[in-house]
């Protein structure tokens, strides 16, 4: 530990709470992101994130100085998602009155309908950090709404042994000290996880990579979709899908597979008027806060849409209700014009 950070702390502990913020600081992106993948939900995340600043001013007297600071955080962060986690296991499901909307018949109902989108504007500096030698995924994959969404289904104390041997690289005996745990079980844990993850995400056969982000190949794409979707023409968003498309639209339940059962789909969520797309970024992936111009002119969110991109076609879509939207710095509602 260098002579700036010691003192830092030496101040903390003595109740300085701007020392503390300065030791802290350059870690809270990528703590808020591993809350996030953590817990699939930016809401609970944020809730995380700060329940770990408290736990870690409340505790600094602890801090021996034997791990690194960061390594200390991450450990704090775990635990304060894992008690989330339980906590969120009560929660009662919700029921939905859907009864003004004509949707087709789902393909199956989800599990993880906490999930929620996380915004590109905050990835900056969070998934471009230094990972340990056991790092198995890339940063952006490993943001990706598939990757997190199939991360919730896993048992919690799995969930946290893969994200931080796997996507962080930490050594397993760094991990069995943030766990109180022996390596040999995290050991366990880890290969249990990988396999259920395996049977989550199959590599889907024959399936392209998608464009790189901000791509001419993708910005060819996205205009596209944008141009279909806006002006209604369901036979061109469909032609852009793969046949093997998803769809889903937490916190709702219902999902959709295929290309066919996407096209049922579509109509239910045109509507009326005219359509608008404002383009944005989520999860590392293109995404759109989604208006219907009303007849007064104001431009009403209905929602946000994230793409999951596969060569030249789309192979998943995400709606999210328009709660979202500021979280984006989209607003409710935009102007007539």
């Amino acid at each position: 530990m260098g002579e700036v950070a010691a003192d830092l702390i030496a101040r903390a502990r003595a109740g300085d709470g701007e020392a503390f913020r300065e030791l802290t600081e350059p870690y809270l992106r990528e703590l808020q992101v591993h809350c996030y993948r953590m817990l699939g939900s930016f809401q609970d995340a944020e809730d995380a994130l700060q329940n770990t600043l408290l736990a870690a001013w409340q505790s600094l007297e602890g801090f021996e100085g034997r791990a690194s600071l960061r390594t200390w955080l991450y450990r704090i962060a775990t635990h304060r998602c894992l008690d989330a986690r339980r906590a969120a296991s009560r929660r009662p499901a919700k029921e939905w009155d859907v009864s003004g909307v004509e949707w087709p018949e789902p393909t199956r109902l989800g599990e993880v309908v906490w999930l929620q989108p996380f915004p590109d504007a905050l990835l900056e500096g969070a998934i471009e950090v230094p990972l340990g030698p056991e790092a198995r995924y890339e940063q952006a994959e490993a943001i990706s709404l598939a990757f997190v969404t199939a991360l919730q289904v896993l048992p919690p104390r799995q969930l946290a042994v893969l994200i931080l041997r796997d996507v962080l690289g930490f050594h397993a005996s760094e991990v069995a000290g943030m766990l109180d745990a022996t390596v040999e079980s995290v050991n366990g844990a880890l290969k249990r996880a990988r396999a259920s993850l395996q049977r989550q995400q199959p590599p889907p056969a024959g399936r392209e990579p998608p464009p790189a982000a901000g791509s001419p190949a993708e910005d060819a794409l996205v205009a596209k979709f944008v141009r279909a979707y806006e002006s209604a023409d369901l036979d061109a968003v469909v032609a852009l899908l793969t046949d093997d498309v998803f769809l889903s639209m937490p916190p709702m339940p219902f999902e959709w597979e295929g290309r066919d059962a996407v096209a049922r789909f579509f109509p239910s969520i045109f509507g009326s008027g005219r359509r608008e797309l404002v383009p944005t970024r989520a999860n590392g992936q293109p995404a759109f806060g989604a208006y219907l111009r009303a007849h007064s002119g104001i431009r009403h969110g209905t929602g946000l849409f994230v793409l999951t991109l596969s060569g030249d076609r789309i192979c998943a879509m995400t709606r999210f209700d328009n709660s979202v939207l500021p979280w984006f710095g989209l607003p409710r509602s935009l102007p007539s014009r």
